[in-house]
């Protein structure tokens, strides 16, 4: 049961990056958008979640893929997958 860090069958999320200050992670902003339940007005909630970056070239307002991967530390449980392109 050998797994590269590419691999993944979790959650795949898309996000911004807001931090680049450490070797080999960074902070990424994940950002989900919904209806409140009962008064209908547009909820804004925000995360902002430790990756382990393998790639080169990834800087702050880049939009990256991230993929849930085993614990890497205490803190990353993300791996980033790709740089997405804006359309």
């Amino acid at each position: 049961m050998n797994k590269t860090t590419n691999e993944s069958k979790g959650k795949e999320l898309v996000g911004t990056v807001v931090g680049v200050g450490r070797l080999k992670t960074v902070k990424v902003k994940i950002t989900h958008v919904f209806r409140h339940p009962l008064y209908q007005k547009a909820v804004v909630k925000n995360k902002r979640l430790s990756v382990h970056n393998e790639l080169e070239g990834i800087v702050v307002g880049d939009l990256v893929r991230i993929a849930e991967t085993r614990p890497i530390s205490k803190t990353k449980h993300f791996i980033v997958k790709e740089k997405v392109t804006k359309i």
